[in-house]
């Protein structure tokens, strides 16, 4: 599932004019400095008290900061300002990539946390589930990301996965063992193809990705209704009538997971290369937690399918 987050308006806005911490164009530092090894000749805005300009030798400094009020600074002075590094996304409050795998490592821990209880406890898996349904369509359309909210949903959904997790293993002895290695394998596969830049997203493949998540989305909520009204079966239903269509519908949800992790990581990228306020590192952990999650659904149920012969 495609992260929405990085799709709304809100998003995109605060991209652009980088949330007033940073932006394409012009960032701003906290401090006495922004700027660093060729700075000079470029005109940049900070918060302090010094802005490098090409070809101004001398500048003035307010009273009480290094440099008194109407103290003139020396070419070697200035030299050594321009020479500081330059100040990182730490610094000015924007996305980084680390903002985002710390705090994706942070959600997926949950995961694993709620899946324990989930575990020792499947009766809670059709709560979670629900829970974790209703915060996920919360968090996805909400106008600002709330790490809390965000939390809530990794644990929840950890509880159900927890809990189908165990019903299967008890069937069929290792399969979740079996689906959390092949999950982390297509995770691992899919992001060395699109760090090697062989798959990008393209209108024409977000097109028929579009075309595909409405016809499968579809088709779960029919076979939901038919399982829930035991028209089919209880735990598969079109997919435990039908085998070949269920491993057919699989391999497709497998293939339409890692795409969204394609469309996941562009965001991400984007967001990062546009200076987008550092609270959207959540939204980013959101989208990947989502996705996997799905990922590792799916999977289990192809296992399932396959070592049950159903």
């Amino acid at each position: 599932m495609a992260n929405p987050v990085f799709n709304s308006k809100n998003f995109q806005q605060q991209m652009h004019s980088g949330d007033g911490r940073g932006g394409a164009a012009t960032q701003q530092t906290p401090g006495w400095y922004q700027g660093g090894a060729g700075a000079p000749g470029q005109s940049q805005q900070g918060n302090g008290w010094y802005a490098g300009q090409q070809g101004q030798q001398t500048q003035q400094a307010p009273q009480g900061r290094p440099g008194q009020q109407g103290q003139q600074y020396t070419p070697e002075q200035l030299e050594q300002m321009y020479a500081q590094p330059a100040a990182g996304p730490a610094d000015t409050g924007r996305m980084s990539y680390n903002d985002v795998i710390s705090k994706t490592v942070i959600t997926l821990l949950l995961v694993v946390v709620g899946a324990a209880v989930g575990w020792m406890m499947p009766s809670l898996m059709v709560p979670g589930m629900l829970v974790g349904l209703v915060l996920g369509f919360v968090n996805a359309f909400k106008r600002e990301p709330s790490a809390p909210l965000i939390l809530l949903y990794a644990a929840a959904e950890g509880v159900f996965l927890g809990g189908i997790s165990n019903i299967f293993e008890q069937m069929w002895p290792g399969i979740a063992v079996q689906a959390v290695i092949a999950t982390f394998c297509v995770f691992a596969v899919t992001l060395a193809l699109y760090a090697s830049g062989k798959w990008r997203v393209t209108k024409k493949s977000m097109k028929i990705f579009m075309i595909a998540m409405i016809g499968y989305a579809l088709f779960s909520v029919v076979n939901l209704f038919l399982m829930l009204f035991g028209v089919t079966d209880a735990m598969f239903g079109l997919r435990g009538e039908f085998p070949l269509l269920g491993l057919g519908i699989g391999v497709l949800a497998v293939f339409l997971a890692a795409f969204s992790l394609v469309v996941d990581f562009t965001a991400i990228t984007q967001g990062v290369q546009a200076g987008a306020p550092q609270k959207y590192s959540w939204s980013a952990a959101f989208g990947l937690t989502v996705t996997l999650v799905w990922l590792y659904v799916e999977i289990l149920r192809i296992l399932a399918i396959l070592r049950g012969n159903n």
